[in-house]
């Protein structure tokens, strides 16, 4: 009886020990502050509105247990490192562009495929569309990406040095892009010549001559003043610009459960937030371009004719990489359906 009852209370020491070590670490895991650095490349327009959102929901749902700071303006360095940061968790957060992921996986590339989308309340319903999320954050998991939100930025133009006023004018001119063959293809049947660049190298660029201007977006001319390097934007809108939040699969898996909840929640509702935000603040940066520059359309023949030029560059690059024609297949069929 005695043996029997002493291993009865080793038992139970043991039982309450490993429960107590268990509601420890519990306590302090719920005790814990993580720090969620967010960096990304532009300033005071959607990607940094949404950052702002994003951290003051994250703070407050998580009781402080989640401190965010945010480094618009590439603070964090060059896009590319603020990319690799997230790989590798040195940074918890980067808002941009997919196109710039396609070093990560060649399919970030496909929301490129101009022609598509033809205004920004169709860009909103392609942004909130759960299939087309659903895909898009599932690209790079297994490269340390996590994917949380996506949102509508805005149509692109074409900032230049000297006016593009007809199709004929794209003829021979430099013109930055994003590292995507769907841009590049883009800029050649137009006749000009694409050249991949991030944001941070476009200004002194176009400063220098190195090239002659850039696809890029007007809410990034005004709030950078790139009327002091170039005084011409024509309002091409394709292809449209979308922006989309990318986590450290190492950080986010690290979290208490609970946590990531809130993350992944209040990061939708950023994006659903930012989306109205945007098409209001797109409009009121035109007015301010406008003010400081020149704002140009195609004639209307020859809008349309560009549009019927570049309708079918998406589904033709995408046959060359069979899994980024199964992307562009949904891109375009959630397009169809939100017209």
């Amino acid at each position: 009886m005695r043996r029997i009852n002493r291993a009865t209370v080793a038992l139970a020491a043991w039982v309450m020990a490993a429960v107590l070590a268990v509601s420890l670490g519990t306590a302090r895991a719920q005790g814990q502050t993580y720090v969620m650095k967010l960096g990304t490349a532009t300033i005071n327009e959607s990607q940094h509105e949404w950052c702002k959102r994003f951290v003051a929901m994250v703070e407050k749902d998580s009781g402080g247990r989640i401190k965010g700071e945010i480094y618009p303006a590439s603070q964090l360095g060059p896009i590319q490192r603020e990319i690799e940061g997230v790989q590798f968790g040195a940074i918890q957060g980067y808002v941009g562009p997919p196109e710039f992921l396609v070093g990560v996986d060649d399919r970030f590339e496909v929301l490129s495929a101009p022609g598509l989308i033809r205004n920004m309340a169709q860009g909103a319903r392609v942004a909130s569309d759960p299939e087309l999320q659903k895909m898009m954050f599932s690209f790079g998991a297994d490269k340390g990406i996590h994917g949380a939100a996506l949102f509508v930025a805005q149509p692109s133009s074409v900032i230049a040095r000297t006016p593009i006023r007809h199709l004929a004018d794209f003829k021979g001119k430099k013109l930055r892009v994003l590292a995507a063959d769907m841009q590049q293809e883009m800029i050649k049947r137009l006749g000009g010549s694409p050249v991949a660049m991030t944001l941070g190298d476009v200004l002194p660029a176009i400063q220098q001559g190195t090239i002659d201007g850039a696809v890029a977006a007007m809410t990034v001319y005004t709030t950078m003043h790139y009327w002091d390097a170039a005084k011409y934007v024509t309002e091409t809108g394709q292809p449209f610009i979308f922006s989309m939040v990318f986590l450290s699969k190492k950080w986010f898996e690290a979290l208490p459960k609970d946590l990531q909840t809130i993350i992944d929640s209040d990061a939708g509702k950023a994006a659903a937030e930012v989306n109205p935000w945007e098409v209001d603040f797109y409009n009121k940066q035109r007015q301010i371009w406008a003010q400081h520059a020149n704002l140009i359309s195609l004639p209307a023949d020859e809008q349309a004719q560009m549009l019927r030029t570049l309708e079918q560059v998406g589904a033709e690059v995408a046959k060359r990489k069979p899994r980024l024609q199964q992307a562009y297949q949904v891109f375009a069929a959630v397009a169809k359906r939100t017209r």
